[in-house]
């Protein structure tokens, strides 16, 4: 009964919908202008079943259908319309198909209760779940509500997406998450990021209340109920994004409650968690302390370490190279010079001993000083000077080998250019002699020849 109910609503559904629409253009032709003020079909249909022709809306009263504003519009544009003429004939026909509408419409809200009435009596805890529609499409789909109640809860959720699931099975994409549980209340209120969790914990509690109803005693609907109210609790936190644990046994809750308890006294140590050691970064007061301190020792260690090479250099490289001997002692009678000079002009003022000495220290730093540069430069000069030197060798011997390497070609050219040479000439005197004997045997001939003519003559 449940399953012929719903067939025969889903019918009635697109029966209204096609008459609806065939209403609405017969009647467009005469009065356009109400589609586009009354935009809810039924009413359409009543106002259309009380208008007829639209000569007639002056005179009609639309307050128990339309609301004052829309009703005012309604008679205006009746005024000043469009729409060609009809007769009272075609107005009366067109009245009869609305009849006919607004009396389906009745009967169908009749079968909805009817169908209501059956669902609760079969399958209470399955309509408080998913409502009375779509649970009776459910039974319609499955066969009867025991073969629906055999099925698991994953069927349960792809039921009327078999189309969806076959596809993607052989695309070998993703399976859908729902279907005919797409249409209840729960999945409706969720968003779609939690459509597919509420879907399939409405299926998992949709199939236990179906075995409930196929297979229990009694005919509550006290199970549907509670399902009810955890999987609205559970939807409510996933949409505020706080997860909890709603379902548990009471040793579960008690652990987990000590567990809580011991976290609020004890804390622990994130450092625990690297086993390198990890080095502390100093603060930028320390850097600037520390660098601070080490400026001075620097320098006196550049300082004593450049002593003790200038020291080192002038013991070892004293007599290299000429240059070095005559620059050193130029600057050094400079600085006995300047020295002397000074002495000189400071020599009426009063002087301490301990001021002498240092004077001296200086000069003689600012002298080792300047001939360690002199002595750096002479070196480097010289250093550029053997280098050139020793190009310019590298450079003459390569000349050199290639001279040699041409006159020896030359030579065994000219001794190749003689043995053909007295080659040709044997040749050509062999030639020639040959040629030679040739001729003088011919010419001899030709002799013997005359002779014999005149012989011939002679005697004739």
């Amino acid at each position: 009964m449940v399953i012929q109910a719903v067939c025969l609503l889903d019918d009635l559904d697109k029966e209204l919908n096609n008459y609806i629409m065939r209403a609405r253009e017969w009647y467009g032709w005469h009065f356009p202008e109400l589609g586009k003020i009354v935009t809810d079909n039924l009413q359409y249909i009543k106002t259309m079943h009380i208008l007829g022709q639209r000569e007639n809306a002056i005179k009609c009263d639309l307050s128990d259908i339309l609301t004052e504003e829309v009703e005012e519009r309604v008679k205006e544009a009746a005024e000043t319309s469009m729409g060609s003429e009809i007769s009272e004939y075609d107005a009366e026909h067109m009245q009869c198909l609305c009849v006919e509408i607004l009396e389906l419409h009745q009967y169908r809200s009749q079968l909805c209760d009817y169908l209501k009435t059956r669902m609760m009596a079969l399958a209470p805890n399955l309509t408080v779940l998913v409502g009375d529609l779509i649970g009776a499409r459910l039974i319609s789909k499955a066969g009867s509500l025991t073969s629906l109640a055999k099925h698991p809860a994953s069927t349960l959720q792809i039921l009327g997406a078999e189309k969806a699931l076959f596809r993607a099975l052989k695309s070998k994409k993703n399976t859908p998450k729902y279907g005919l549980i797409y249409h209840s209340q729960l999945v409706g209120q969720s968003s779609n990021k939690n459509k597919g969790k509420i879907s399939r914990m409405l299926a998992a509690k949709a199939s236990l209340a179906t075995r409930v109803d196929a297979l229990g005693d009694t005919a509550n609907f006290e199970l549907g109920a509670e399902h009810k109210v955890k999987l609205e609790a559970r939807l409510r936190v996933l949409e505020e994004g706080n997860i909890r644990r709603i379902s548990g046994t009471a040793k579960a809750k008690a652990k987990f409650e000590k567990y809580q308890v011991k976290n609020e006294y004890m804390q622990y140590s994130t450092s625990i968690d690297s086993t390198l050691t990890t080095k502390k970064r100093p603060l930028i007061e320390e850097i600037e302390t520390q660098e601070s301190e080490e400026m001075p020792k620097k320098k006196k260690k550049k300082y004593s370490i450049s002593s003790e090479q200038i020291k080192e250099e002038m013991k070892e490289k004293e007599p290299q190279t000429e240059i070095e001997s005559i620059t050193i002692p130029k600057k050094k009678k400079k600085h006995s010079l300047e020295h002397n000079v000074e002495q000189g002009e400071f020599s009426g003022t009063q002087k301490t001993e301990s001021d002498i000495p240092k004077k001296k220290k200086k000069h003689k730093l600012e002298s080792k000083t300047e001939d360690i540069a002199e002595t750096s430069d002479i070196k480097e000069e010289a250093q550029a000077e053997a280098d050139s030197d020793i190009i310019s060798k590298k450079k003459k011997k390569k000349k050199k080998e290639s001279i040699e390497l041409e006159e020896a070609a030359s030579i065994k050219s000219e001794e190749k250019y003689e043995t053909v040479s007295v080659k040709s000439q044997e040749t050509f005197e062999g030639d020639i002699s040959v040629e030679a004997g040739t001729s003088e045997g011919n010419y001899k001939n030709k002799n013997a020849h005359t002779r014999f003519r005149i012989n011939i003559e002679y005697s004739s």
